[in-house]
């Protein structure tokens, strides 16, 4: 949060990790602020319903991707394109995290938020929001669609005249004939498209905060439900990174308060403590960063098919560290409430999300099982199933 203001199309997957990268690398898991300008004092109603607000906001994503990565992991073991979640090209399947990329990724975020941060200082603010904006647009869209599809799904009647589609980009002939772009979508997902652009073009626009945490909510519950650890282990890794590039970024210099004051695009969670006062035209904003909401998600989301692969019909670890994200969220706010001052959300949220789990798996003796557990990457699904096959067919 701030102390001053602080998908499915073709790529859906790409939508998130971009995201992901860019959320990373301005407040990432900061939280900065609770006042808009430093004249406003919040009522302290006002200050209740936005904190409340926007831990409710993060919980949605969370808890909605993480049971649709369950289903997208499945899909991804039978090797199936096309399930409820509205799935239907190669290329919107998941992205596994391996341990080497959670080991690398904080590095990663830290360059690019220092290169923001030297961007915003050496060109003008102006161009390079309006630039961010339109690529942001894309992406909001694209997360957007992707996210309502399932429920349009849902909503239209069965006599609705759903066509299909398909979008075919070769290049190249006869059998040096190579596929660019392959996409299939139908009319559900088309009128999702529309809705979406809708959204876009008011975000475009009026830059309103219901227009950002529409594309917000969709980017951090693409996120969750996309990006998936391929073992606790690596889980571990990511978080113990970007808790210490959290800290170090916030406490350490003020790179990332400049650049999260600076960057203006969907990549927070905003509610304004003026919303009793002036209604929906409320500026004065309490703001919590999407990396604190994906992050943190991804990892639950894992401990939630995990929950599944022992399939005793019990979501102990999930619901553990669903109560561990929301204490450290709880913690994170009082703590900044308290002291005024800055707070990296993930000092908080990062021992809780992975110490109460690890509390609950020693006790019911499964510490083992935990970190034995481990989802395979595409890749190397792949060669498994390439190998499997050259031995049949010896």
């Amino acid at each position: 949060m701030s102390e001053a203001e602080q998908v499915p199309a073709s790529a859906p997957e790409a939508a998130a990790a971009a995201v992901l990268d860019a959320l990373n690398a301005t407040d990432s898991n900061g939280t900065e602020a609770l006042n808009a300008t430093a004249k406003f004092v919040a009522t302290p109603e006002g200050t209740a319903l936005a904190y409340g607000s926007l831990v409710f906001m993060a919980l949605l994503p969370i808890f909605f991707g993480a049971l649709r990565s369950v289903t997208c992991s499945k899909s991804k073991e039978l090797g199936e394109n096309d399930y409820d979640s509205g799935f239907r090209n190669a290329s919107d399947m998941p992205e596994t995290i391996t341990g080497r990329d959670a080991a690398r990724f904080p590095i990663i975020a830290s360059c690019t938020l220092f290169g923001l941060y030297l961007f915003f200082k050496v060109f003008s603010q102006e161009y390079i929001n309006l630039l961010l904006s339109v690529y942001f647009f894309g992406l909001g869209v694209l997360a957007l669609s992707h996210t309502m599809s399932p429920l349009m799904s849902r909503v239209f009647p069965e006599s609705f005249p759903n066509k299909q589609y398909q979008l075919l980009f070769t290049q190249g002939s006869g059998e040096s004939k190579e596929e660019i772009v392959n996409y299939e979508f139908d009319t559900k997902n088309l009128v999702c498209l529309l809705i979406s652009s809708v959204v876009g073009v008011w975000y475009l626009l009026k830059k309103h905060w219901i227009a950002n945490n529409l594309f917000g909510l969709a980017f951090a519950l693409n996120g969750v439900e996309l990006l998936h650890l391929n073992n606790v282990s690596t889980g571990c890794i990511l978080l113990g990174g970007l808790f210490v590039y959290d800290v170090f970024w916030v406490f350490g210099t003020n790179v990332m308060v400049t650049v999260a004051k600076s960057f203006e695009a969907p990549i927070k969670l905003v509610f304004p403590q003026d919303l009793l006062e002036k209604g929906l035209e409320a500026s004065n904003f309490a703001m919590l960063g999407l990396g604190d909401v994906v992050i943190p998600g991804i990892f639950i989301a894992l401990l939630l098919r995990f929950d599944v692969s022992l399939k005793k019909n019990s979501r102990t670890y999930f619901y553990s560290s669903f109560l561990a994200y929301i204490f450290g969220l709880g913690l994170t706010i009082f703590v900044m409430h308290t002291f005024k001052h800055a707070q990296p959300a993930l000092l908080y949220l990062v021992p809780a999300c992975i110490g109460f789990p690890v509390i609950v798996a020693l006790f019911k003796g499964e510490l083992t099982e935990m970190f034995r557990y481990e989802e395979a990457s595409a890749e190397e699904e792949g060669a498994k199933e390439e190998s499997e096959s050259e031995k049949k067919d010896q």
